[in-house]
């Protein structure tokens, strides 16, 4: 169940922290980070691309109340929502890339799927 590990932290760090992430996820297309974390990421990741999918006042202001900064809101709402908009979840994916090298925490790299590379293949799947 999405939002239930504690990562080792307090509350007010930890949400701190995943909304900092997720800033930067929906900014910059990827975020490299240990995979507990990874998998929080990307289930708050997806709530926010699907409040972006529906475009209303009420959705930009949630966005908001959650996302640090006003451009990255922008760019959800008008760049990266409506390259999902014919697809029902499943906005990121996770990699594992093996263990870190000072504590052998397993690492993992979230990304923003390529809708335009996959949506088109899963269609044609379904004919």
């Amino acid at each position: 169940m999405p939002g239930t590990r504690k990562l080792g932290r307090p509350t007010a760090h930890r949400k701190a922290m995943l909304r900092g992430m997720v800033t930067l996820l929906l900014e910059n297309g990827q975020v490299e980070t240990t995979l507990a974390r990874a998998k929080e990421v990307r289930s708050i990741a997806e709530k926010m691309i699907t409040l972006g999918k529906k475009n209303t006042l009420a959705s930009r202001r949630a966005a908001l109340a959650y996302i640090t900064k006003e451009s990255v809101v922008t760019k959800l709402f008008s760049e990266i929502a409506p390259k999902y908009a014919e697809r029902n979840g499943g906005y990121t994916q996770v990699f594992k890339i093996g263990p870190r090298r000072g504590d052998a925490a397993e690492m993992a790299v979230v990304k923003l799927i390529d809708s335009e590379t996959t949506a088109p293949a899963v269609a044609e799947e379904k004919k």
